[in-house]
């Protein structure tokens, strides 16, 4: 059983363990868990995966009536979700859990230790979250995706890199300038503020737009499902405007330079395809891991971090003009970028994960 979700920097690194499962060996039965309010209650259905759904929900950090009423419904829906993996567990009889972080892998992975069933975590973020803390030091093995998380974390940890959809960098060129219908002979910058977008990023790069036009660069632009209405209309035969993008191997096979947050997958991404990246890190992000998780990219070369309350017109605009411009400097972070990289974390991880199983 593969427990994460709520957000796709834990849905889909649950999703890569899982395929690459699958394509191992059949003699297993991959079974995922995710929460009613994530992006895997649709996602799920779609792929036709065998899962179950439990109604957990994250904990708000805000101060809102809306975000009080949420949080004191916890108590009910965390018994309720107990209840649901402890019936669940009694009736598929798991031989290893694997938990992949967020708000839903929390339960079935407390309920794995209390049962003794060997109980396996894969961290994303330098800076570990709330669900790696707490049974890190129980578990049967910490698959971590940064050498960093290391400081957090009681207990010995194995550092494989994080896993990323198959094929993530194989996107064909010709099939990308297609889908896109953007031009193979001009420089083309992807921006994308993670699976639900990111109203800064997109606020940013609108106050920019003119300069793209007046450069002769390319924009693909994912603005999240939630704020596309209010941007379609910017969209021109150069400026491609998504509200989401699944084909995310054709989009960073056609782009020469990314814009986007710094989640720990994203940046996983961007190293195995060998991104060139302007990050801009979310200031709200737990402990500031996103900082920490561009640091490193800035450290090794591969990126470029622009701090939220530092962001401004000129400095973004400036950084891209700037970049494109110098093809050395591009092909420098891309080399950075790939020579970091942990091309063989999903491999790696399940590997562990049969080993466990005795398959």
């Amino acid at each position: 059983m593969i427990a994460g979700g709520g957000t796709g920097g834990h849905l889909y690194p649950a999703l890569a363990i899982g395929e690459e499962i699958m394509q191992r060996t059949s003699n297993v039965k991959v079974h995922y868990i995710g929460s009613e309010f994530g992006l895997e209650a649709n996602i799920f259905p779609r792929k036709g995966l065998s899962h179950t759904l439990i109604p957990i929900s994250g904990f708000q950090r805000s101060l809102s009536i809306k975000s009080i009423l949420k949080n004191l419904s916890l108590i009910f829906r965390i018994p309720l979700s107990i209840r649901k993996i402890q019936s669940l567990f009694d009736r598929m009889d798991p031989k290893v859990i694997v938990g992949t972080g967020g708000y839903a892998s929390a339960i079935p992975v407390k309920v794995g230790l209390d049962r003794n069933i060997p109980t396996m975590i894969q961290e994303q973020n330098s800076y570990p979250g709330l669900t790696t803390r707490l049974f890190a030091n129980k578990a049967t093995a910490v698959f971590a995706g940064s050498k960093d998380s290391e400081s957090y974390i009681n207990s010995k940890i194995n550092v494989t890199g994080n896993p990323i959809r198959n094929g993530i960098e194989k996107g064909l060129k010709k099939t990308g300038y297609d889908l896109f219908q953007l031009n193979n002979k001009m420089p083309t910058v992807f921006l994308f503020g993670g699976s639900q977008g990111s109203v800064p990023l997109n606020n940013a790069i609108r106050s920019i737009l003119n300069l793209f036009e007046e450069n002769g660069i390319q924009l693909l632009w994912q603005t999240g499902e939630k704020n596309y209405e209010s941007l379609k209309s910017l969209e021109t035969d150069k400026i491609k405007v998504k509200p989401y993008i699944k084909e995310m191997d054709l989009a960073y096979a056609i782009c020469d330079l990314v814009i986007s947050r710094a989640g720990a997958l994203t940046l996983s991404e961007l190293l195995v395809c060998g991104m060139p990246s302007i990050l801009l890190p979310l200031p709200t992000a737990t402990a500031d891991h996103q900082t920490k998780n561009a640091a490193t990219m800035v450290e090794s070369g591969a990126a470029i971090m622009i701090k939220q309350n530092e962001l401004d017109n000129d400095i973004l605009g400036n950084t891209i003009i700037e970049l494109i411009n110098d093809k050395n400097k591009l092909k420098n972070m891309s080399a950075n970028a790939l020579r970091i990289a942990k091309p063989g974390a999903t491999k790696d991880i399940v590997k562990n994960i049969l080993e466990v199983a005795k398959v």
